[in-house]
């Protein structure tokens, strides 16, 4: 199989980089962090060292500025080696773009830097109890009181949440306006009112901690909100188009991972007197399962190079590239699953792990089912 042929010598460097990195410190803990549910702190301080955290971050404040492309290639190849690691490292650019995005110049010369030194860690909070697919209709409250607002009411699914030293959240100053009452806000850790709730008990993903987030009169400075009051929904909005391509390439990875797990298994796996590689079976499954995977990674870096160019509007193949590749990876790991046949079904292979990883992928930063009626909106120009 050929290389990428358009990426720059740089994006093969950063990920034949992360792709050291995934192989060596962090594959060889996956399993053990999965069956233990605890959180990958060797996993974590391999990417710190590595630097991979800043390559989001502009020069300017302390990173790299390497693009939405390199992301999802460092994203991929985290993917392939542990799929609960690589949420923890995107909820990195999910909670700290919307700073870049709408923040000021000294909001963020506050966090950046620390952001792309991998010394703070941050986190993304949209979700609520009662408003997962249907953001605009959050009831976290933000009421002005001087130069302070306060913040009541609970958040849910903040991945990497009880990790985070600073978390973007979303609240609004007029429920009755829905998306135009949204408004954006840094919290920090340690905010008087600020408490971490409930951490869920996960089918995959397992070292990713998910958390419920509570606001209690928690008093916020005005100087730490984000853009101005009411443009909340569209910084998150914004957000999601950057980020999901490396959502997908998370997804792509967990696909490539099944895919060279079930090639290797059919070529040593004997029945009837030869590996099961060889019957048709097997090799039509194998090829549909590389197309799938070859045809997402395509997906999600057409949508990242989009994003890289400066274009805006690129709602639509960011949400394809997501979709496809969220669908790709669990159709492809459930076929891997099968190819074990028996032995796929337990922990003594990776495959099980890869499947449930996947289903994640088909469900947060936006269900597959939302996806399409974003990309059906896009394409009849948002009458439907």
């Amino acid at each position: 199989m050929n290389d990428i042929f358009y990426l720059t010598e740089e994006q093969r460097m950063i990920r034949d980089l992360a792709r050291k990195v995934a192989r060596d410190r962090i594959a060889p803990h996956a399993a053990h962090y999965d069956e233990t549910e605890s959180y990958p702190t060797e996993s974590m301080r391999a990417l710190v060292e590595s630097g991979l955290f800043g390559i989001w971050v502009p020069e300017a404040y302390g990173g790299t500025a390497m693009g939405c492309l390199a992301l999802s290639l460092v994203a991929e190849e985290l993917g392939w080696a542990c799929a609960g690691t690589t949420t923890n490292f995107g909820a990195h650019p999910l909670g700290g773009l919307p700073i870049l995005l709408a923040g000021t110049e000294e909001q963020k010369k506050k966090y950046l830097p620390r952001l792309a030194a991998g010394e703070f860690m941050a986190a993304y909070s949209l979700s609520e109890p009662g408003s997962g697919s249907d953001a605009a209709s959050l009831r976290t409250t933000a009421v002005r009181k001087g130069d302070y607002y306060l913040l009541n009411g609970s958040k849910q699914w903040c991945s990497h949440g009880d990790h985070a030293d600073v978390i973007t959240v979303f609240a609004t100053v007029d429920p009755g306006k829905r998306a135009r009452g949204i408004t954006a806000f840094v919290i920090e850790k340690g905010m008087a009112g600020f408490s971490v709730g409930k951490k869920e008990k996960k089918m995959g993903i397992r070292c990713s901690p998910t958390v419920a987030l509570h606001f209690t009169d928690c008093a916020v400075p005005a100087t730490q909100r984000l853009g101005e009051e009411g443009e909340g929904f569209k910084i998150a909005m914004r957000t999601l188009d950057m980020t999901r391509p490396m959502t997908g390439a998370m997804a792509v990875g967990i696909g490539q991972a099944a895919l060279d797990a079930a090639a290797a298994y059919a070529k040593e796996r004997q029945q009837f007197g030869q590996p099961i590689a060889a019957f048709q079976g097997i090799q039509f499954m194998l090829a549909d399962m590389a197309m799938q995977v070859h045809a997402a990674r395509l997906m999600v870096h057409h949508a990242a190079r989009q994003v890289d160019a400066g274009i805006k509007g690129n709602t639509f193949e960011a949400s394809m590239a997501k979709c496809w590749a969220g669908d790709a990876a669990m159709k492809v790991a459930t076929d891997a699953v099968q190819i074990f046949g028996g032995y796929g079904y337990t922990r003594e292979f990776p495959v099980e792990r890869y499947m449930r990883g996947a289903k994640i992928m088909q469900i947060y930063e936006g269900t597959n089912q939302i996806q399409r009626m974003i990309i059906a909106k896009e394409l009849l120009g948002g009458g439907a």
